[in-house]
C-alpha cells in the first residue's frame, strides 16, 4: 500500500532534544551538514498536506511538556530526545503517559557509537524506533505515522 502524503491530519509534531539545535555545525561528519532550520523546511515541503509543528529544547523538561501537550492535539510524534535517549525516566514516563504514537529517530546508528549509547530507555515505550539513517529517518518516521492514519 502506498503512503498518502495528503491524508488531513491535526498534525504530527517534531521534538528534537539537546544538542539538536546545532545540527549542520556540530559535528557534521557524524550528523550531516543540513541544518535543523533547514530538516524542519524540507519535511514541510516533502508533506503539505500535513501540519508538522516543531520544538527543540536542551531542557528535559521541555521534552515532557511538549509530549504530555501534544496528547489529544497532535495524530504522531517524532522524537529526536539525543541523550535523553539513554538517561530519562521521565521522558520515558511522559511516552508511556500519552495516547499518541511516538516514533523515537536517531540521525546515527547508536549500536556503532559509545556503550552507553547502545540502550535506549525510551525506546520500549515507542511505536518504533529509527536509527543510523541521517535526516531520512524523520521522513520515515512521519511516512509511517501517516500511513497509520490514513
Amino acid at each position: 500500500m502506498p503512503f498518502r502524503y495528503f491524508v488531513p491530519m491535526a498534525g504530527i509534531l517534531v521534538i528534537n532534544g539537546p544538542n539538536l539545535g546545532m545540527l549542520g555545525r556540530r559535528q557534521p561528519e557524524l550528523y550531516g551538514a543540513t541544518t535543523l532550520e533547514a530538516l524542519i523546511a524540507g519535511l514541510r515541503a516533502a508533506f503539505p498536506g500535513t501540519d508538522i509543528a516543531h520544538t527543540q529544547s536542551d531542557m528535559e523538561g521541555d521534552l515532557v511538556r511538549a509530549l504530555l501537550e501534544a496528547d489529544g492535539h497532535q495524530d504522531g510524534i517524532v522524537l529526536n530526545a539525543g541523550g535523553y535517549s539513554h538517561t530519562s525516566v521521565a521522558v520515558r514516563d511522559a511516552i508511556a503517559a500519552i495516547q499518541v504514537p511516538v516514533i523515537e529517530v536517531h540521525l546515527t546508528n547508536l549500536l556503532s557509537r559509545e556503550d552507553f549509547r547502545h540502550r535506549s530507555i525510551i525506546g520500549p515505550v515507542c511505536l518504533g524506533s529509527i536509527m543510523g539513517l541521517g535526516i531520512d529517518g524523520y521522513r520515515l518516521a512521519i511516512e509511517h505515522l501517516l500511513g497509520r492514519a490514513g
